[in-house]
Formats: C-alpha cells, sequence, structure tokens
C-alpha cells in the first residue's frame, strides 16, 4: 500500500525548487474493496449525494458497489461502452454535478478523464474507483480529451480517492491487463525525451519525479511475466506501479513524467481514425505499438557516434496535408514559431554524447519486445487495427500536433 503521508514527505523541500502537491487524500487497494465504498467515501469527507458514473462492462465489473452505496443519494450516468473521452461528454457529466456533492467514477481510461475534467472545473470531489489496470492515469492531474477528432491534454485534478478491489483487477481481461503493460513501457521513452528536451531547451526537469516514474516502469518490466495472471498479488503490485506514475504527474503538474513522443504517435493514429468515424484499440495497446517502434529508432540514433546539426526545415504544405480536417490546430500549435525554432544547432552537436547516454540509460528495444511478449502485449501495427500507411504517417507526422519536444523530433535537425 502507497503511504501518502510518507511521499508528502519525501516529495517536500525538492531540490528542483518547485513544490510538489499530492492532493489524494486516500489510496485503498485490497481484496473485497468493493463492499468498502460508502465507508471509504464518507470516513473522507464525501457529501451523501452523489453521481456514478459508468458504462455497463465497469458497473457489471464492480458488482456489489452500489449495495455499498446504500447510505447515499445516487443519480447515475451510465454509458453502453463509452471508448472516446471528448470534451462533449465532459460538459454533460459538469451540468449534471450542479445537483450532486461529488463524483464517482467506476472504470477505467475515458471514464475517469472526463470526470476528472468536469470536477475539475465544477470544484467537486472525486473518486475512482478502478476495474482494471489498464493505464496510468488513475492518479493523474491531467485528462487527454477528444476536441473535435483533435486529442489534446487539458489541465484538470487528482482523484481526492482512489480504490482498487484487487479481486476485480485480477478477474479483468488479459487485453486490458496487457494495455498497461504497454502504458507503462512507453515511459522510458517519454524520459528520454523529458531529459533530452531539458538538456537542450533548458525546460523544467525534475530528477526526483523522473527517478518516480523509472522505479515504477522498472516494477512492470520486473512483472511482466506475471501482468495477465488472475493473482491479486500481482494485480496490487501492477496497480501501484500505475499509480506511481499518476503521482508523478500530479507532482509536476504535467504529462512529461509519463508520456513522451509515444503518446502523441498514438494519439496521431487515434484522430485519423476518428476522421473516418472509427474507434481506436485501447490507448495501452496503442502506446505499447508505439514504444516500440520508438525505442527502435532511438536505438538506431544512439549508433551514431557524432551528428551535424542544422535549422530544422519543415515542408508544412505537406504536413498540414497530411492533418486533413485537423490542420487548423496544427497551425496554431506552431505558430508563430515552432518548438525547434530557439534551438541552436551547435547545442545539439555539443550535447550528441549525453543524448546518447540518456538513450542507453534505459532498456534497448530488445529488452522491451522480450518483456511485451511475456505480457502478451499487442506489438505490431495489425494487433491495433493500424493500417501499415497510417502507422508510418503516424511516425513521421506527429510530432507537429503537440508543442513538445522530443529526441524523435530533434532528430529531424540532423542527418
Amino acid at each position: 500500500m502507497l503511504d501518502l503521508a510518507k511521499m508528502r514527505e519525501e516529495f517536500s523541500n525538492c531540490e528542483c525548487g518547485r513544490e510538489h502537491q499530492l492532493t489524494i487524500k486516500d489510496i485503498v487497494v485490497e481484496s473485497g474493496a468493493v463492499k468498502r465504498v460508502g465507508e471509504i467515501l464518507l470516513k473522507n469527507g464525501f457529501g451523501k449525494k452523489l453521481l456514478l458514473v459508468a458504462d455497463n462492462n465497469t458497473l457489471r465489473a464492480a458488482d456489489g458497489i452500489i449495495e455499498s452505496l446504500k447510505d447515499f443519494e445516487i443519480e447515475y450516468k451510465i454509458y453502453e461502452n463509452l471508448r472516446e473521452a471528448t470534451v462533449k461528454e465532459v460538459q454533460k457529466i459538469k451540468e449534471l454535478l450542479e445537483e450532486v456533492d461529488g463524483v464517482i467514477s467506476v472504470g477505467t481510461g475515458s471514464l475517469n478523464d472526463i470526470c476528472r475534467k468536469a470536477s475539475a472545473e465544477a470544484n467537486k470531489p472525486l473518486c475512482i474507483f478502478a476495474t482494471a489496470a489498464s493505464m496510468d492515469g488513475f492518479a493523474s492531474y491531467n485528462a487527454p480529451l477528444t476536441d473535435g477528432n483533435f486529442k489534446v491534454t487539458y489541465e484538470a485534478k487528482s482523484p481526492e480517492v482512489i480504490i482498487a478491489d484487487t479481486k476485480i483487477l485480477a478477474a479483468a481481461p488479459k487485453e486490458l491487463k496487457s494495455a498497461g503493460f504497454g502504458d507503462m513501457v512507453g515511459k522510458y521513452v517519454g524520459l528520454i525525451d523529458w531529459q533530452v528536451s531539458a538538456l537542450i531547451t533548458g525546460e523544467y526537469y525534475c530528477e526526483k519525479v523522473a527517478n518516480l516514474t523509472r522505479l515504477a516502469t522498472d516494477k512492470i518490466m520486473a512483472l511482466a511475466d506475471r501482468v495477465t495472471a488472475d493473482d491479486e498479488e500481482s494485480a496490487a503490485a501492477v496497480f501501484e506501479a500505475l499509480l506511481l506514475t499518476g503521482i508523478g504527474m500530479g507532482f509536476t503538474k504535467t504529462s512529461r513524467p509519463a508520456s513522451g513522443t509515444e503518446h502523441i504517435t498514438s494519439h496521431f493514429w487515434e484522430c485519423k481514425k476518428l476522421l473516418e468515424g472509427k474507434i481506436s484499440d485501447f490507448h495501452g495497446k496503442k502506446v505499447g505499438v508505439a514504444t516500440l517502434a520508438i525505442l527502435k529508432i532511438y536505438g538506431e540514433l544512439y549508433k551514431k557516434e557524432k551528428i551535424t546539426a542544422h535549422k530544422e526545415v519543415i515542408d508544412w504544405e505537406d504536413v498540414l496535408s497530411h492533418y486533413g480536417e485537423l490542420k487548423d490546430e496544427v497551425i496554431k500549435l506552431n505558430t508563430p514559431d515552432t518548438i525547434t525554432d530557439g534551438i541552436n544547432p551547435k547545442s545539439i552537436e555539443d550535447n550528441w554524447q549525453k543524448i546518447r547516454e540518456i538513450v542507453a540509460s534505459v532498456p534497448t528495444y530488445e529488452q522491451v519486445l522480450e518483456a511485451m511478449k511475456k505480457s502478451e502485449c499487442a506489438l505490431t501495427y495489425e494487433d491495433i487495427a493500424v493500417s501499415r500507411e497510417l502507422y508510418e504517417e503516424g511516425l513521421k507526422y506527429h510530432p507537429y500536433m503537440r508543442r513538445r519536444l522530443s529526441l524523435l523530433r530533434l532528430s529531424k535537425m540532423f542527418n
């Protein structure tokens, strides 16, 4: 069990110079926790009138939760199967929150994201009851939402309370457990990108928070052969690792500790499929496939003992043609300047050996691939229903949909 008081103490007066806040009041991860949800909420000061948000699948998985809330007056918002978190749904939840004291989100991913953003805007307490260890956003401060088919990460809030029943986590579909593993190994790419950006641009970086993410990711890697097992102890360990990266995002108020260019690649694929009226595969599955692709590219970059850098040259007509209806959003993100305009090419050359050391500090493509095989993850674009054309398009054009420097974006400035 995570010791929140100890974490607050450890991250107070951090050497990075920023205050790290942990607004989560309580985390309960135990066998049979579904029967104690009402008791836990009362202990943490939740009012008697709650909005319960779920879909048919997550509510079925959380069998017993309604009975545990017998002392509360419950309003319900039950989706058939919510797979896409949108700004439109956030507004619907926000309106429902006007008549209640707080909200409990039963599920993972998209359900949590819309509740995280809506409860932040409505200034209402939030509890997340997790039904699967399928992604790392349970404790996150941010919410990735789709607005007009364009994926944007919004500032939201961390939940006041997080509850997980290890029996339910262990019984979750293997596909969701594997998706959680895929989401977690992406942190290796994210840590490379964050460190490289800090080195080249002076972007804020906290080594202590980065180490927290690394600890959680290494822990997940060590559990690779147990991720899909119907085993409560393993399920609890995986869930705790997922929580740590979310807490890291809360400490820094950014998604840097948990995502890099692998997440943006996944978002590109998702947006392009939405334009075709298609819903993408699970977030963690896509992130895992993108992670393998990026780690392979970074491994090739590492082999370059010396590079010659230059100002980035962008064929905007070509780039925008690949975004189609979304091009206006891309233009906004890259106007009046781009993320690379202020970078001196010589600083890349001078720091190249340090960049290589950063790349070498995480497991290799081969090591991550082997671990993902053990955890039965999606490995190829076919596994996530993405065409080869879209797969390659995403790897090439995704950097322009987010104003965030990555090593992959930097590589467009040399050789």
